[in-house]
């Protein structure tokens, strides 16, 4: 992966209100991290990191960082370990980098694509199915792809590559379990198994409507047989009564 020039300044502003105010200046809060230093607060030029980030393959960016009037390191090797976006607009709201060194084997998570159309799907109507879009790799900086690329062109029905078929650039190593799927072809769908499935999920839905009329019709009889049998028990009660009787 090659390293881009990024622009950093030291940040003052940790509360609420001094972030938000950098935000509306035109700035990003970020923090810098690693066993080669001390965590620090930085801050971004939004427009650059929005740039950076638009315009890379994944947001796994190895940056060479200059961090604007420090003497002792100015530039700093680090990858852009995580983003938060605005919920809404998508904007950049943090960035946290994580500095290594050229010579530190690190572990990352690699997005996934599929290269080429499979042959099953091509010829046999087949659908593809994306199992794992992203991978955790291990290698040098300089070595990490910025995406996965597996061609799925020999797929036929039925077939599937695993993480263990995958064969890596120089230097990169795939983590994780060999045998699990990452791209697979299944047969196509045919129109009776599309009506069982919708019969299926029609009849499941009716079995719950009418469990739900008979559970609230038990509960509406309910309640006026206990009035009823309130009332008889009064009516019993009082009819035990016997008239006093009179004095000759």
């Amino acid at each position: 992966m090659k390293s881009v020039p990024l622009n950093a300044y030291p940040r003052t502003a940790a509360r609420h209100a001094g972030v938000k105010k950098l935000r509306e200046n035109g700035r990003v809060p970020a923090v810098i991290y690693g066993r080669l230093g001390k965590p620090e607060n930085l801050e971004l030029k939004t427009k650059e990191i929005e740039t950076l980030i638009h315009h890379s393959a994944s947001e796994i960016v190895l940056v060479d960082l200059s961090v604007d009037k420090d003497s002792a390191r100015p530039k700093r090797l680090a990858l852009v370990q995580e983003v938060q976006h605005h919920p809404l607009t998508g904007g950049v709201l943090h960035v946290d980098f994580h500095e290594v060194a050229e010579t530190e084997q690190v572990t990352v998570t690699i997005p996934v694509e599929a290269v080429g159309e499979a042959a099953g799907v091509k010829s046999g109507g087949g659908v593809l199915e994306h199992v794992l879009h992203k991978l955790r790799v291990r290698a040098l900086p300089k070595d990490l792809p910025e995406v996965l690329s597996v061609d799925v062109s020999h797929l036929e029905i039925g077939q599937s590559i695993h993480i263990g078929d995958i064969k890596p650039t120089a230097g990169v190593e795939i983590l994780g379990d060999k045998k699990l799927s990452v791209f697979a072809v299944a047969a196509p769908v045919t129109e009776a198994q599309e009506a069982a499935e919708a019969a299926a999920a029609t009849g499941t839905a009716e079995v719950e409507m009418i469990k739900e009329k008979k559970e609230e019709g038990a509960e509406g009889a309910a309640a006026p047989a206990a009035a009823k049998g309130g009332e008889k028990a009064a009516a019993d009660k009082g009819g035990d009564k016997k008239p006093a009787e009179k004095k000759k």
